[in-house]
């Protein structure tokens, strides 16, 4: 459809607390919508993707019959790209968002909403709605962001020795715990009885395993749904990523426990 043809119902300006490169990072990143957005998503299908963008089809939540067909294109040299809806509810819609670097960690983002056949009347109820919802998307994305920047940061510390956690009644009463060992953060918690540790991170996009409840020995990242055994750290999705191998637990004979790194 010619952009002649829509209406420009709503703009949304805000500044990230993130840098262009974790902005950009997260515009590409299709597959994080069914699970970070799990309010606004309910599913998604890739049909193809790469550097110039992605396309998809995705059931939209609280209808999750409703299927649209979604087509994402960057223009990096410009700043900016388009969500355009190619197929179901909204065809024709494009949403065009420019991304400017402020600073290292301050990027400033400004959307406009572009909609087809939209009646004088009911202009500034549907700009409001798209507003709203993006604004609860921007929020949950630059807690994304700024949470994969920190665990970027940490992973370039220095390792460290082993870690003593005190007394092995005491600790129970703390868990599950995170702490931090040879440069990483790790989740220390009581599974069937046993002591276990895991990566607190998630391998795919650092996302924040110590977040996930564990069930039926396993563990999912709320980010991307990647999941993982609890006691090996080999996947159990078969997509084949595996959390970081967890440091040992030992536990001497007046009860002390430490993390050894393996």
């Amino acid at each position: 459809m010619a952009r002649h043809e829509l209406t420009h119902v709503a703009s949304y300006e805000r500044t990230l607390q993130a840098s262009l490169e974790r902005a950009w990072e997260n515009v590409l990143d299709w597959e994080h919508l069914p699970w970070l957005h799990r309010d606004a998503f309910a599913s998604i299908e890739r049909e193809d993707s790469g550097s110039w963008g992605w396309r998809a089809r995705v059931r939209l939540r609280p209808d999750q019959g409703r299927e649209v067909r979604l087509e994402l294109l960057v223009e990096r040299d410009a700043g900016r790209y388009v969500t355009r809806t190619l197929d179901g509810r909204g065809a024709g819609s494009e949403i065009w968002t420019r991304l400017t670097p402020l600073a290292a960690d301050r990027t400033q983002v400004e959307v406009g909403f572009h909609l087809p056949g939209v009646p004088p009347q009911r202009r500034e109820q549907l700009g409001l709605s798209y507003v709203a919802l993006y604004t609860r998307l921007w929020d949950e994305d630059e807690t994304m962001m700024r949470r994969r920047q920190r665990e970027l940061d940490r992973a370039r510390a220095e390792p460290t020795g082993p870690l003593c956690l005190g007394r092995e009644d005491e600790l129970r009463k703390q868990l599950p715990l995170c702490v931090e060992l040879a440069g990483r953060r790790w989740r220390v918690l009581e599974h069937g009885g046993e002591l276990l540790v895991h990566a607190a991170s998630c391998p795919h996009m650092l996302g924040p395993l110590e977040q996930a409840e564990p069930e039926a020995g396993q563990i999912r990242c709320p980010w991307h749904g990647y999941a993982f055994d609890l006691r090996s750290g080999r996947s159990t999705d078969g997509r084949g990523l595996r959390l970081p191998r967890a440091p040992r637990v030992e536990v001497d004979a007046a009860g002390e426990v430490r993390l050894v790194s393996a």
